[in-house]
């Protein structure tokens, strides 16, 4: 059984920074497409980020690209998002999300996420 647990949520002025981690327990395949989703209060789940098996692929929405980055830590199981230069609009609730058996970085579609984290909520006030 794979477990997905996120931690580092919180609140933070905007402009300020935020990281997020997501620990990955139970996962036998290494060809995973890890990412991170966000759903903001009263709007769909959208995709924020992904990142392919090794770690050398990186996708972002273009509402992150250039704020935010994802990387992974296959030695910890461990997937990270560093948000910088937040603003409002990045108040949501975040989800990690892993596609098994996809090596690639573009795992950004909700149908094909096999595991997903709890989330964690982070707020960005102005």
């Amino acid at each position: 059984q794979v477990q997905l647990v996120e931690s580092g949520g919180g609140s933070v002025q905007a402009g300020g920074s935020l990281g997020l981690s997501c620990e990955v327990s139970g996962s036998a395949d290494s060809r995973n497409c890890m990412g991170w989703f966000r759903r903001p209060a009263g709007k769909q789940l959208e995709w924020v980020s992904s990142i392919n098996d090794n770690g050398l692929v990186q996708r972002y929405a273009n509402s992150v690209k250039g704020r935010f980055t994802i990387s992974k830590d296959n030695a910890k199981n461990t997937l990270y998002l560093e948000m910088n230069n937040v603003v409002p609009e990045d108040s949501a609730m975040y989800y990690c999300a892993i596609q098994v058996g996809y090596g690639g970085g573009w795992c950004h579609e909700e149908g094909n996420i096999d595991y997903w984290g709890k989330g964690i909520l982070v707020t960005v006030s102005s």
